[in-house]
């Protein structure tokens, strides 16, 4: 397994491999992992302002995700495995009629902006994902179990809503503010049904004016709610402000953190973690580890502490699930940490090890592929 090494970007030289990916601002990936870089992509990275990144010593191809094979499990690791066990925290779930429902009310909210029906449609799907948390009193998301929909429009806007619910949740906000900011998650992408299609459905790189009208779909989003009395404000600055910075350097308007409203700094969480892990036809999805490796890298655009309310959110792998660790042992996860989720309490399926990734030094040099 090759070694993985930061480099200071003004240290690095052609033929090096480079061991992450890098996206722009809405999360469009410039350079793959594994690339090999040279001058050019040297020189763009500097003016982009990107100060170092990781780089691979070996000369292979970069790893694919593979699906374990499956291993017979002894009484002994079973027990192991019993011993330790510690149940997630309480996640969303949806039932199969409920995800029909919400599935049903976002196409028709995205295809009828202008009825009058609008509102009651979108209170109807906020309501039934308020229900969903608090019936089993929700603390955490588990984005792969929340599947609604094939199309990717349906499918985000469910899925920024509903993580942003339990963000928020967990970031303090009442039980009013939670279910605003569902509201504010399922339209936050509704500008773009005035987007024409051949861009909103483009599977290449949009061209500099195609990206440049993309990035109106907040504005577009904000005069559609302005014209709903009944959709308060805090709603629609969320939806205006869901693609802004703290450092200024945000869209549409590009303010500065102190004028970015609270909704829109949870949403914009939500919404950049959960298009880095959808495929779409011009990209493909990151792994979960990889896309909370790059919202962590992400401290001068996001808000610190709605990146930690997410954190302490998102489960990435769920207790019983089958992971392969770097010294090339299966093992089942037991027990996940909040506190740091990319490193759950896990047991080998051969040896029936017990590694604590978060608190063993001993397993400092263990990481999940």
């Amino acid at each position: 397994m090759a070694k993985r090494t930061f480099v200071r970007t003004r240290s690095l030289q052609n033929g090096m491999r480079i061991d992450q990916y890098i996206v722009d601002k809405s999360g469009r990936m410039l350079v793959g992992r594994g690339t090999i870089l040279d001058e050019y992509m040297i020189n763009s990275m500097l003016k982009m302002g990107i100060t170092g990144v990781y780089v691979g010593d070996g000369e292979e191809e970069p790893e694919k995700e593979k699906k374990p094979k499956e291993v017979v499990i002894s009484p002994k690791v079973q027990e192991t495995i019993e011993k330790n066990i510690v149940s997630d925290r309480s996640k969303v779930k949806l039932t199969e009629s409920v995800k029909k429902r919400v599935e049903e009310g976002i196409q028709y909210l995205y295809s009828n902006t202008d009825s009058e029906t609008f509102t009651d449609a979108t209170n109807s799907i906020a309501s039934d994902l308020m229900k969903a948390i608090t019936e089993n009193d929700a603390i955490a998301v588990d984005i792969d179990a929340l599947k609604v929909s094939d199309e990717y429009t349906f499918k985000h806007s469910v899925d920024v809503a509903t993580m942003a619910m339990i963000i928020a949740k967990k970031h303090g906000l009442n039980d009013k503010e939670i279910y605003e900011i569902g509201i504010a998650g399922l339209l936050h992408d509704v500008g773009k049904s005035k987007i024409p299609n051949e861009v909103l459905n483009k599977p290449g790189k949009l061209t500099d004016d195609e990206f440049a009208l993309m990035k109106q779909h907040s504005l577009f989003g904000y005069g559609i709610l302005k014209e709903k009395k009944d959709i308060s404000e805090p709603i629609r600055m969320g939806v205006l402000q869901h693609h802004e910075k703290i450092n200024g350097k945000g869209y549409p308007i590009g303010v500065p953190a102190g004028k970015i409203s609270r909704y829109a700094k949870i949403l914009s969480v939500a919404d950049i973690y959960d298009a880095l892990v959808t495929e779409r036809p011009y990209k493909k999805a990151f792994s979960k580890r990889d896309a909370v490796e790059m919202i962590m890298s992400m401290t001068d655009e996001l808000d610190i502490s709605a990146m930690k309310s997410f954190l302490g959110s998102v489960i990435l792998y769920p207790v019983n699930s089958i992971i392969q660790l770097s010294n090339g042992e299966q093992a089942k996860v037991v027990e996940n940490n909040p506190e740091c989720i990319l490193r759950p309490k896990v047991v080998g399926l051969t040896s029936g090890n017990v590694y604590n990734l978060a608190e063993d030094l001993k397993c400092a040099s263990l990481v999940i592929l």
